[in-house]
């Protein structure tokens, strides 16, 4: 995908998102607006650095450019159903249990301090155990053969590496939904407004991974903007047990979030790398 193809179709689903935030205006009012637009750009936030990961496994499989579109829209229907089921389990335990929201909210300001202040992400196959646990009952191949997830030799199925791929993108999703879902859950707990936002969100990966591939130093400081989002969306949802009766509003989140990620993306292209070669100061 080019550039500008990937520029045009990610302008289409955050236009498309903000169409879906006007929709919710118009027939439910403005504070699940509200909540909506806020779970979206909480979870478009988070996951650029799904991405960051994305893009080293696709490194490390040495997976072509043309075969990467493909795993990434398997990819995505299968974080779709996944999201979906999390979402609903999470929502349901939230409101039996109360307490889990705090539990959560601990989790989420741990994953924060990793996020701004931990080394960068490594992929090591030799660990992974997803692929241990795909190896042990078929067959892959160490060659890739084109686009294909699977072809026969000798009359048996062998899998091919993009079929691992998929895989270990799957679990890397279930990995960060630990983040995500919770977080999202501190904004609103109607799951159509949870569902929608997450969903949203991920259709438009794709063509946010492309753009990434071409203006990587653009983001370069995200990361830790998402993890200084993190602490914020920890403090919200751990701040009524604290302080009964007092909450931060979505207004408020909304407002820190897009601050926090505009400082990020200002701060990326303006201070660039000591190797670039450019005046730092």
């Amino acid at each position: 995908m080019s550039f500008q193809r990937a520029l045009a179709w990610s302008i289409f689903w955050i236009g498309l998102s903000l169409l879906v935030a006007v929709g919710i205006y118009s027939y439910f009012g403005p504070a699940p607006a509200e909540a909506f637009l806020t779970g979206y750009t909480l979870e478009k936030a988070l996951s650029v650095d799904n991405l960051f990961v994305f893009l080293m496994i696709f490194t490390y499989f040495n997976v072509k450019r043309e075969a990467q579109r493909r795993v990434l829209n398997f990819g995505l229907i299968g974080v779709l159903i996944l999201r979906g089921i999390l979402i609903l389990a999470g929502i349901a335990l939230v409101e039996r249990f109360a307490w889990i929201l705090y539990l959560l909210g601990a989790v989420v300001l741990y994953s924060g301090f990793v996020m701004a202040f931990g080394g960068e992400k490594q992929f090591d196959p030799k660990k992974s155990r997803t692929i241990k646990l795909v190896s042990r009952f078929i067959h892959v191949s160490h060659e890739h053969h084109g686009v294909r997830f699977f072809f026969r030799e000798n009359g048996h199925l062998v899998a091919t590496p993009l079929f691992l791929v998929v895989a270990v993108i799957e679990v890397t999703d279930v990995i960060f939904a630990v983040d995500s879902i919770p977080a999202i859950l501190a904004v609103t707990r109607d799951p159509i407004i949870v569902f929608s936002s997450n969903m949203l969100a991920i259709l438009g990966l794709r063509s946010l991974y492309f753009l990434l591939l071409r203006a990587h130093d653009a983001f370069r400081f995200v990361k830790q903007g998402v993890g200084v989002i993190l602490w914020f969306i920890g403090i919200k949802m751990i701040l009524p047990a604290f302080v009964p009766g007092f909450e931060i509003s979505n207004t408020v989140a909304l407002g820190v979030v897009l601050i926090i990620l505009t400082v990020s993306v200002v701060l990326s292209v303006v201070i660039r790398k000591p190797n670039d070669g450019n005046d730092h100061r």
